[in-house]
């Protein structure tokens, strides 16, 4: 390594050059992305921290809102997902939560683009066959914050446009639902919300853009669980959220005051004026993230680069080895319905044919036949079948929604989204397919229920 010059005047005290001394690091060019473990960062000169502290240039100024290895983390995904910038988040959960205070806050209902206790927040329409904490979020957190909400069929385009209210700002829904694998027709409901001036939000977890792109479809922001299958090994967690571009709050400023009104917290320059197309990202990052604090940690940002450069090999994988134990589900005696787009006779394989010709992801879910008993027997029997609650993992995990991931929800949105008692979900890894179905063989046989032989399992998928 090359040495590298002293300082033309180092400090005399011990103490002082411990913390001072070889600060500056000699030139190099690492393969890999480097991780820059600093809360904050140093300006040259007063001027400089001054316009960047106000939003007038840019720069790192704490790493609540970013660092280099974040920045390049939302380069790489942005460019994955063809948008125009990404912000970063600490989580999924939060990419959503940030992203629906943006756009549907009650700063966007009033004329001068600010907050105010009396006046209400805006109004999601969202799929009632989504993941449960989204659910949670939207029912409970952002419900106290006076966002309210509508549960409606992702599977009718119909239902979305009646649930439109004065206050609606946004459509959210999965590119593939969690965890039936429900593939709702993203290009109709984006013509719906661009029609009738609603921002249309997916969230593309489980597709990822190597299986869908949602903003090629119409989407204007996309968003996701970066812990699943970006990251591909369950170390790290992390979420972003991608502007696709197709959404322009200047060219209805009545409707988004919160991008087109001038506000003290900016300056009194509307955000449209200033940063154009890239308006609602720094509303969530200047505001929202930087007030609320969700921010990504450098080394998360690192891991989940590290997993984007398998992503393909890896998504690719889960997607065979999913479709296979589908296949061997759907005529198992003690299964009674299994979900997934690649089995036959689902109602979304006409869909994944032709907006998901790589795949339809690895989460499929499938009713067991029996009561709670006989379902717990069969969970408690699976051994290499993990019971978390994890998705994306290069292992494969079992999780019972109803006790798990969707506790929570009322019965009704419970009933909306068919989930059960006998309801089981997988999120296949990527271990070999003869390996797993004898884990699941040896479970049903734990719970009582019989399976049929290969020949039989053959001559019924055929017939099916």
């Amino acid at each position: 390594m090359p040495a590298t010059e002293p300082a033309a005047a180092d400090p005399a005290c011990f103490s002082t050059r411990q913390i001072h001394a070889g600060t500056t690091p000699p030139t190099a060019h690492p393969v890999t992305p480097p991780v820059h473990l600093s809360a904050a960062y140093e300006f040259s000169s007063l001027r400089d921290a001054r316009e960047a502290f106000a939003q007038r240039e840019a720069g790192f100024t704490y790493a609540r809102t970013g660092s280099p290895t974040v920045a390049l983390l939302e380069q790489r995904i942005a460019q994955l997902e063809g948008g125009t910038g990404a912000v970063a988040t600490a989580s999924g959960q939060a990419a959503i939560a940030l992203t629906l205070l943006a756009l549907a806050g009650s700063a966007g209902q009033h004329p001068d683009g600010r907050a105010y206790p009396e006046v209400r927040a805006g109004h999601v329409v969202a799929s009632s066959r989504i993941y449960g904490g989204t659910a949670d979020l939207i029912n409970d957190s952002l419900a106290e914050a006076g966002i309210s909400s509508t549960w409606v069929d992702p599977h009718s385009p119909a239902a979305w446009e009646a649930a439109i209210t004065p206050r609606t700002r946004v459509f959210l829904v999965e590119s593939i639902g969690n965890p039936h694998g429900d593939l709702p027709d993203i290009g109709a409901l984006a013509e719906i919300a661009h029609r009738r001036g609603v921002v249309l939000v997916v969230d593309n977890t489980l597709a990822t853009p190597y299986l869908f792109r949602p903003g090629a479809h119409g989407a204007d922001f996309v968003v996701h669980s970066a812990t699943k299958y970006l990251t591909g090994n369950g170390t790290a967690l992390g979420g972003v959220v991608v502007d696709t571009g197709s959404f322009r709050p200047e060219h209805d400023a009545a409707r988004w005051p919160q991008f087109s009104a001038a506000t003290p917290r900016f300056g009194q320059v509307p955000l449209v004026e200033r940063y154009g197309s890239g308006a609602v990202l720094h509303l969530i990052r200047a505001k929202f993230l930087h007030d609320l604090g969700p921010c990504l940690a450098p080394w998360n940002a690192q891991q989940i680069l590290a997993g984007i450069e398998t992503l393909d090999v890896r998504v690719a994988r889960h997607c065979q080895v999913a479709e296979a134990l589908a296949e061997r589900l759907l005529v198992h005696p003690g299964v009674l319905q299994v979900r997934h787009p690649s089995v036959p006779g689902d109602p979304n394989a006409a869909r994944a044919a032709r907006d998901f010709p790589q795949g339809t992801g690895a989460v499929l879910s499938f009713e067991l036949e029996g009561d709670l008993t006989v379902v717990e027997r069969f969970v408690d029997a699976l051994r290499l079948f993990k019971l978390a609650a994890n998705i994306g993992d290069s292992r494969s995990m079992v999780a019972h929604p109803a006790s798990m991931t969707h506790c929570r929800l009322s019965p009704q949105l419970r009933a909306a989204g068919e989930i059960t008692e006998q309801t089981i979900r997988l999120a296949v890894g990527r271990e070999a397919p003869d390996d797993l179905w004898a884990d699941l063989e040896q479970a049903f046989a734990a719970a009582g229920l019989a399976g049929n032989d290969a020949a039989d399992s053959r001559q019924e998928v055929e017939a099916a």
